[in-house]
């Protein structure tokens, strides 16, 4: 359910956007782009998750603020969104708003498999494609490595089919990296999806470097710690330097650190509001933090 301040402040903002045309008719400069190893198709550098922002009613306000979302997302040069059966319907609501929209060709879905046996991971594969309002995506994944050794060799059968272009496998905490370092060993993959902020760099040590070395891409989720990184900033300026190089806010920087590491391919932070969304798009233009940069905000943010 919604509380009322939450419907409030949708209409709101829907209603601050269509007395500022100029968040719709804005040219932005274009985002930067990172090559998939596999494949050389270059995607860029800031995506889309559904997490939470997605698990709305269809219809309500919250749905109909999304419309901008995705519209803001798609003008910005967005491409890659991802989803999963397991977020509470955001895949249903995903796959009307691109078919409403007429986004569908444009946007790089990402989706997983969380199932525990063939059968569920069938049934599950099917729905989701209903769910998603298309016959293929782009990227298929096995959720948070849950039943990988049976999952992951499904998710090949149908990139042989012609049902997915890559497979790869995810995770979201760092105690799940040293397994994932540990398949990116050992198996044929097209993506990981990891967490990755100045809180919790921990997979740049060896994970990142490894995905490089691999020639393995990489999501990135939790650029922002699930929202903490914003209360520990609360009403503070942002470093000088940032400033200096035309970053704009807090999110922009903690976006701008995680596609910094150059084994990053895309970020994927989540929002339900269009300024928020227009906000994140601007962290991947302009340069990239230096190590120096880099090493200052992970010191600050121990």
């Amino acid at each position: 359910m919604y509380a009322r301040r939450d419907v409030l402040r949708a209409g709101a903002t829907l209603g601050l956007l269509a007395a500022t045309p100029w968040l719709h008719a804005a040219t932005p400069a274009a985002l930067l782009t990172r090559k998939v190893p596999s494949t050389g198709e270059a995607l860029p550098v800031i995506g889309a998750g559904t997490s939470g922002s997605f698990e709305v009613p269809a219809g309500s306000a919250a749905y109909q603020q999304l419309k901008a979302v995705l519209k803001a997302f798609f003008e910005g040069g967005g491409r890659v969104i991802d989803t999963s059966p397991n977020y509470g319907g955001a895949d249903s609501i995903l796959g009307q708003l691109l078919e409403e929209g007429g986004w569908h060709q444009q946007c790089f879905i990402a989706t997983k498999i969380a199932a525990d046996s063939p059968a569920d991971a069938r049934a599950q594969w099917a729905d989701s494609l209903r769910r998603l309002r298309t016959d293929k995506v782009d990227l298929l994944q096995i959720h948070n490595l849950r039943d990988w050794q049976t999952q992951l060799p499904y998710a090949r059968e149908l990139k042989q089919q012609g049902k997915t272009r890559y497979v790869g496998i995810t995770h979201y905490l760092n105690s799940g990296h040293d397994q994932v370092a540990r398949i990116v060993r050992d198996e044929p993959l097209d993506f990981i999806q990891i967490n990755y902020s100045v809180n919790a760099p921990d997979a740049a040590r060896e994970l990142l470097p490894l995905c490089q070395d691999k020639g393995v891409a990489v999501l990135i989720n939790r650029a922002f710690d699930d929202g903490r990184l914003f209360a520990r900033v609360k009403d503070q300026a942002l470093p000088g330097w940032a400033a200096e190089m035309g970053i704009g806010s807090w999110a922009q920087l903690f976006l701008k650190f995680a596609i910094s590491h150059p084994a990053v391919t895309t970020v994927i932070p989540a929002t339900g509001r269009p300024d928020r969304q227009l906000d994140q798009l601007k962290a991947g233009q302009g340069p990239m933090l230096t190590q120096a940069q880099q090493q200052a905000l992970i010191k600050q943010f121990a």
